[in-house]
């Protein structure tokens, strides 16, 4: 599946900033922005809203404490019960050290599972790029054209707020 896309080129994150603003306010669907670094506010220009990544990150964590206490409280209290120190075979405040390691370590790694699933990063997947200044020192907005659109309008909406250069292109993975 081909898709076409118009490619507003910026040279200054500013400018880009409010572009999105102006772009979204004139009715046009913004596909992406590509930019070489976080730019703070895009995601309000975007529209995007609020990741429930925390809340995969909670369940992780939990997810790490549940088997932390379970793993313990079974080893130390029924499958090799040991007394040491005097301490009884359950003992909670002993438990803190090894809970607090698999909570985050839990958390770490279904994280970041969650965030390259999420966000198509397979192992060997070659992500295609639209622009490759934009890994660089340009700042790239994609808006997705079909047949129905006018390009000259485009263009000329994307030049007036402040695209250095616009262009098309078209990718077959995306």
């Amino acid at each position: 599946m081909t898709k076409r896309f118009a490619l507003g080129i910026f040279d200054d994150e500013d400018v880009l900033l409010h572009a999105v603003e102006n772009v979204r306010e004139a009715g046009v669907k913004i596909y992406e922005v590509f930019t070489p670094f976080p730019i703070h506010g895009m995601d309000d220009a975007l529209g995007i809203e609020r990741s429930r990544l925390p809340i995969a990150a909670f369940f992780f964590g939990l997810t790490g404490l549940c088997f932390a206490l379970w793993l313990q409280i079974y080893t130390l209290g029924f499958d090799w019960p040991m007394i040491i120190g005097g301490k009884p075979h359950i003992a909670l405040p002993a438990f803190i050290p090894v809970s607090f390691e698999l909570t985050v370590l839990f958390c770490c790694h279904g994280m970041v599972i969650t965030f390259y699933t999420i966000s198509k990063l397979y192992p060997r997947w070659k992500t295609p790029v639209l622009d490759v200044r934009s890994t660089d020192d340009k700042f790239v907005v994609a808006i997705e054209v079909n047949e129905n659109t006018d390009m000259t309008k485009l263009t000329q909406l994307l030049r007036d707020n402040g695209a250095s250069e616009v262009n098309q292109k078209e990718m077959s993975k995306f």
